[in-house]
This record gives structure tokens, sequence and C-alpha cells, in this order.
């Protein structure tokens, strides 16, 4: 390939951390003020919570369909219908406060409560970025696309809470503001579908790659899956667990978590997620390093375990700013597990079955995060319950750590197998 950037990316590589930059910050943009704006329609927090959960059941659907088939179907095409459903989701949301409407576009639409990654983008782009760099510079490269999102996400907090206020002091009622935002989520899309368009056919499937070796019995496939299908799913189980726990805290609820605790106003929540999500981004950065010393599954546990701590313990902190400042030193390591389980899904299977792999993980994921904005909901409905989904979310977090430690240690990635054969020559 020729005009490569440093991490041996194309012109398609660059497409695809532009979309990235791009997607997460529509994330965070919307994110920061979605159940602020979900309350001034009318809804109370048992039904925020439900329609929360029902957002992100609707993307496991339409992502598990998507990405089990991008591999056959292709790529580009399926990133482009994912962009569409983004700004589907989006005209629903600023069009009408029926709820059973607002369920729908929930449902059907690409929205992310989070404001982190939803629907089929992040496993077709993981897919298609791996196999335009080496084993070695896998890691690394997945550091730097999470620290590129992690900005945009920091970036688009910032300025959704910061716009809202913004217009509220303008004039604008608080609704009004919101649905800027609504809007402007959806002109996003917009501008993904034109990047999305602008890939080439060297991002899909390689035509001369073997889905079984040699001397082997061909393996039935499943949802696009031959011979990783039990590690596979084994990763998808676990991953379910951690995302089931981080759905107690996704970022739209913690928004709201400040503002019934200490009454911060937008434009400071604004502030707080912008500082978390850099810290994120940075901690995503240096989980490349660290691998490199202690291998991907090691980091992804040792990284993770002491950030939930640090959850458990905010909803104990007596002021605004002790519990900022646990919330920020929390973010300063808990995000190190991110690119590495990326990296570690891509490189134990086989090239073809890598969409259907990330896919299926992410929808397991998907799956384990929707179910718990429900039951968070109700908590917060009540003043003595307040803080239980972060004392719910970082206990269950520590027992994923372990199971992940006890299950994966021994299965290595290639790099780590060489390095091992290496080392023992």
């Amino acid at each position: 390939m020729t005009n490569r950037l440093n991490l041996g990316l194309s012109e398609n590589g660059r497409i695809l951390f532009s979309t990235r930059i791009l997607r997460l910050f529509a994330y965070g943009f919307l994110s920061v003020i979605l159940a602020l704006y979900l309350s001034q329609l009318g809804l109370n927090e048992v039904n925020i919570g439900l329609l929360l959960t029902l957002t992100l059941l609707g993307d496991t659907a339409i992502s598990l369909w998507i990405t089990t088939n991008a591999d056959r179907i292709g790529r580009r095409r399926m990133l482009i219908s994912g962009a569409i459903l983004m700004i589907l989701a989006a005209a629903l949301f600023a069009a009408t406060r029926n709820y059973y409407l607002l369920l729908l576009a929930a449902t059907i639409g690409v929205i992310s409560p989070s404001g982190n990654e939803v629907g089929p983008f992040l496993s077709i782009e993981q897919a298609s970025l791996t196999q335009l760099v080496s084993d070695h510079m896998r890691t690394r490269m997945f550091a730097w696309y999470n620290l590129a999102g992690s900005f945009a996400t920091a970036l688009g907090a910032l300025a959704g809470g910061g716009l809202s206020q913004l217009l509220q002091g303008l004039g604008y009622t608080p609704i009004l503001s919101y649905r800027v935002i609504v809007l402007g989520y959806g002109m996003i899309g917009l501008l993904l579908v034109g990047l999305f368009n602008r890939l080439s056919p060297a991002i899909e499937v390689p035509t001369n790659i073997h889905s079984v070796p040699a001397g082997e019995p061909a393996v039935p496939r499943f949802f696009g899956l031959h011979r990783s299908q039990k590690i596979v799913f084994r990763l998808a189980a676990l991953f379910s667990l951690d995302a089931f726990a981080g759905g107690f805290v996704i970022q739209s609820l913690m928004a709201l978590w400040f503002n019934q605790k200490f009454g911060v106003e937008p434009a400071v929540l604004g502030a707080i997620f912008f500082g978390a999500n850099i810290l994120a981004g940075i901690s995503a950065l240096s989980a490349a390093w660290v691998a490199s010393k202690i291998g991907l599954v090691n980091t992804m546990v040792f990284t993770h375990l002491p950030s939930n701590v640090l959850l458990i313990l905010v909803p104990f902190m007596p002021s605004l700013g002790l519990a900022v400042a646990l919330l920020l030193l929390r973010f300063s390591i808990s995000q190190m597990d991110v690119p590495t389980r990326q990296s570690y899904t891509m490189a134990v299977v086989a090239p073809d079955e890598r969409s259907a792999a990330s896919g299926i993980t992410g929808v397991a994921r998907t799956i384990g995060a929707s179910l718990s904005p429900v039951i968070t909901g109700a908590f917060m409905s009540n003043p003595a319950f307040l803080g239980l989904p972060l004392i719910l979310s970082g206990g269950l977090k520590i027992i994923y750590d372990l199971a992940l430690y006890f299950n994966f240690r021994s299965v290595k990635p290639p790099e780590e197998q060489f390095q091992t054969a290496k080392q023992g020559e």
C-alpha cells in the first residue's frame, strides 16, 4: 500500500478512523442530554430506563444480522445501512412525543445512550482494520482507534452539554435545546453515509483465504463462524456479563445520577464526561505498551480490577468534588481492557470469521448492557437506592475479571505464541 500512516493504514484505514471519530462524537453529543430530553418529553425514570433498554435490544437484533452477514454480503454496504438507521432514529426522536413511536425509534434505529459504540459499525470496522495491519501492530492500532473514539466522545459530551446550556441561555426551552442536539445527531449520520460510500473493495474479505486449514475437516458455519465457534461463544458469555455490569452506569444514566445527587447542570455534566472520556482515551493508548509486556489477557484483567473498586466507592463520596475525582481516577485506567479485548478477539479467529466474531461478542455485550438500564431506572426512582447501581456494577465487573483470567490465560494470540516459542529456543 502507498501513502500509509505511521500505523500502516491506507486511505481505507484513514476513512475508518474518521468515521469512528464522527460517530463517537455523535454518541457523546447525544448521550449527555438523552435522558434529560426524555424526561422533558414527560417520561418518568422507569419509562426512561425501559426505553434505553429497548434501544440497546433493538441495536442487538439489527447488529447480529448485519455483522454475521457482512463478510458475505459486503462490509461497505452494511456500514452504510447502519448510518441510515442512525438518521432514522434521530428523525423519529426529534419528531414525536408519542411514547410508542419513541419505542419504535429506539428499537429499529441506532442510538447510543451510553456514549459508547452501538450498532454494527465497530465489528465491521475492526474486521476491516485488522487485515490492514500486521499482528504485532494490531493492538497498537486498536489503542489509537479507541483513543480517537474516546476523544471524540469527550468532545461530543462537552459540545452537547455546552450547546444545550447556551441555547437555554438564549431563551430556548430545555426541550427545544435538546431537540437541536438530536437533529445534529442525525446530520452526522448523513456525513457517515458519504464517508462509508468512499471505501474501496480492499476492506472486504480477501478472496484468496481458506476458511478451513488444509487437512482439517470442514466445520458447518453457524452465525458466520466455523472453527472458532467455541472460543467466540465463551468470550461472548463473559463479555455479556461485563456489559450487563456496565449497563448500570451508562453515561446517560450517570449524567442523570449526578443531576439527581448533586444538582449538576448540563454544561457541567458535559465537562465532567469530557474529562472522563479524555482520560479513558489515554488509558486505552497505554494498553498497547502494557500488553506488549504482560500479554493481552493479563492487561484486560489486571487494569480492570482496581477501576471497579473505584466505581464501588463513588456513591459513598460526600461531595461532588470527591465523587468526580474518583470517577475520573477510574476512567484513567478503566478502558485499558478495550483495545486489548478487541485485538484479542480478532487474533484468535480466522480472517473470514472476524466480522461475525466481533459482531457476536458485540451483540452479547449489547444484550448484557440492555438489561440493566431498566433496573437502574427503578433504583434511581427511589432516593434510598440511588447509589446501588454503581455498587452492583463494580461488583459484577470484578466477577467478570476473575472469570476471564481463569478461562483464557492459556489461550494466546499469534504474536504471544511467537514470543513464547522464541523464548523457548
